[in-house]
């Protein structure tokens, strides 16, 4: 995949390299700052590994280095190749250096400009993307959902509106979810970190976010490159369960370090937030949907920093509330009318459980004899008056194979 492509599949939206320091968005103090910090840490680095490192080009970062160079704060050590140089700083540098690393101890990416993130949001919303019938039924393939429950989640995507799904375990809520997402484009960008008033807010996470490689070479007219402070992910979806917390869905600074690190709902933007097993966290609902009932509204929420700050920032992702249990027993009437769709998963018949238990055996290679699966559902399901579930195909051909 290259640029030309990336561009395409993300709305048209692409973070292009900047060349000089103002088109970075940046102060020189905010750059300098950088240089000075990771000079602090490695002792000696070229110019070359510096633009590396803080992720601008190297066109930006020299006359920054001319500068800081001539103001004493660092000195040439050696000659380097590319009629490059070998920088550390000098005693002056040192001490100012320091005074940096006190405020935080960063010195990975150059951070992108909190008006630059929230353009780049609205610039990729899922919104944009207006999935057709045809999309969702291709991300459903796998999965045997009726006709009406496709139809409704479609109409919650296309209106970017939050979503309920509620049912019984087991029938794959969380797997609707998922497959949401690749009926929308598939990409997004996203900025590493993001800066505010000398604050960095930490975005990008390994954990949670898939990086997607690609070509960064002569991109659409064949004069541009990417900006490296930007990340192409797939679009993201983030679960929180049982564990979540209020602290989750704020800003939290690593004392140590001195960074913010973005809360759930900044890392799912572009992408889906599911609030699984809904009504069962270890903070109540009620605690949960006062700070929720005004930005999928609004399409925007409010962060206090740790230092205080109040920003405000994007809310832009589906929003799905998936439970087992009845939404009307675990949320009041003035949220449910903040979401206006309602998607009840129900258990599968059992034409849909044997084509799901045939297409679950093909997938891991075994023959079978549908009999089988008939004297399955009458011994097990019938005779015990069990209900079924979507899950319980996959259950037991796991254990099938286990077993051999």
């Amino acid at each position: 995949m290259n640029a030309a492509n990336v561009r395409s599949l993300t709305h048209g939206f692409f973070p292009a390299e900047p060349q000089t320091l103002k088109g970075t968005g940046l102060g020189f103090a905010e750059v300098e700052g950088l240089i000075l910090k990771y000079l602090l840490n490695c002792g000696v680095a070229a110019g070359r590994h510096i633009a590396e490192q803080i992720r601008l080009a190297f066109g930006v970062v020299s006359p920054t280095l001319d500068d800081l160079k001539a103001q004493l704060v660092v000195s040439y050590r050696d000659s380097a190749p590319m009629n490059d140089y070998y920088y550390e700083l000098t005693e002056a540098g040192l001490m100012r250096a320091r005074q940096r690393n006190e405020r935080n101890t960063f010195f990975g990416s150059a951070p992108i400009r909190l008006s630059d993130y929230c353009s780049s949001v609205k610039a990729q919303s899922i919104e944009q993307s207006k999935p057709h019938l045809a999309d969702l039924k291709r991300a459903f393939a796998d999965l045997q959902l009726p006709p009406t429950v496709v139809s409704q989640i479609g109409q919650a995507v296309n209106a970017g509106r939050a979503l309920f799904l509620y049912g019984a375990p087991g029938n794959g809520k969380t797997c609707i979810v998922e497959r949401v997402i690749r009926a929308v484009s598939e990409y997004v960008w996203i900025p590493r970190c993001i800066t505010v008033t000398d604050e960095i807010i930490r975005l990008y996470d390994p954990a949670t976010h898939e990086e997607v490689s690609f070509e960064n070479v002569d991109a659409f007219d064949h004069k541009t490159r990417a900006d490296q402070r930007w990340v192409l992910i797939k679009r993201p979806t983030v679960v929180a369960g049982g564990e979540l917390t209020l602290e989750m869905l704020e800003c939290g600074r690593n004392p140590a370090t001195g960074i913010n690190e973005a809360p759930l709902q900044m890392k799912s933007n572009g992408g889906a937030l599911v609030i699984d097993d809904f009504g069962r966290q270890r903070i109540t609902t009620t605690e949960l949907l006062n700070g929720w009932i005004v930005p999928p509204e609004k399409a925007h929420d409010y962060l206090q920093l740790p230092s205080g700050r109040q920003i405000e920032v994007p809310f832009a992702q589906l929003l799905v509330f998936s439970t087992n249990l009845d939404p009307r027993q675990i949320v009041d009437e003035a949220f449910l009318r903040r979401i206006p769709y309602k998607v009840e998963v129900f258990d599968p018949s059992e034409a849909d459980f044997k084509a799901l238990f045939f297409r679950t055996a093909d997938g891991h290679g075994f023959s079978y004899d549908p009999s089988v699966v008939d004297y399955l559902l009458e011994k097990h399901y019938r005779q015990a008056d069990r209900p079924l579930r979507f899950c319980h195909a996959r259950d037991i051909l796991l254990q099938v194979k286990n077993c051999m």
